[in-house]
């Protein structure tokens, strides 16, 4: 099984991308488990939230894990937790850089929020290029410091999506 992680700031194409590299490559996609929560309790989020939301996210990561598939992909993982956590309210729990490295990821696509707009969605708060540069240079030290295999993707919709096809079928043919 090879796991691919969608990285980077909101608003740079991660879902729709995740959703063409399913439906090509026939893959399991694990969606974000903190728009559901959104979703769910119809209220802004507090710090007090994100243990919880990370764990969801876990929850939805393992269960996508256990269905043993050739390529399992992640619209986000803890790293964007992390970071939105950091970003929103200025800390984060400890623990998700622990639970984080204790997984195995074959690739992070790391999309970067320029040659794209932004796009409001009513979760989306970042309409500002300049946050979603600092959110995607946040994403990139993170993966550097950790040692995590990554390729950043930029671009026009095209070429991302040209970009990360090429990614995933050299993934899948590294055995």
């Amino acid at each position: 099984m090879k796991v691919l992680v969608m990285a980077g700031p909101e608003s740079s194409g991660k879902s729709w991308l995740a959703e063409q590299l399913q439906a090509h490559f026939g893959a399991v996609l694990v969606g974000e488990y903190v728009r559901y929560f959104i979703d769910h309790y119809q209220r802004d989020t507090t710090l007090a939230d994100i243990p919880d939301i990370a764990r969801g996210q876990l929850a939805w990561e393992d269960a996508g894990r256990a269905r043993q598939p050739e390529l399992l992909i992640l619209d986000t993982h803890l790293l964007t937790n992390k970071l939105w956590s950091l970003t929103l309210f200025g800390d984060a729990p400890a623990w998700l850089d622990e639970a984080l490295l204790a997984r195995h990821y074959d690739l992070h696509l790391l999309l970067s929020p320029e040659g794209i707009g932004w796009t409001a969605d009513g979760q989306r708060c970042q309409p500002d290029l300049a946050d979603r540069q600092a959110f995607f240079q946040a994403s990139r030290d993170w993966l550097e410091q950790h040692h995590q295999s990554y390729q950043v993707l930029g671009g026009d919709w095209q070429a991302r999506h040209d970009q990360a096809f090429a990614a995933v079928t050299q993934l899948l043919n590294n055995h």
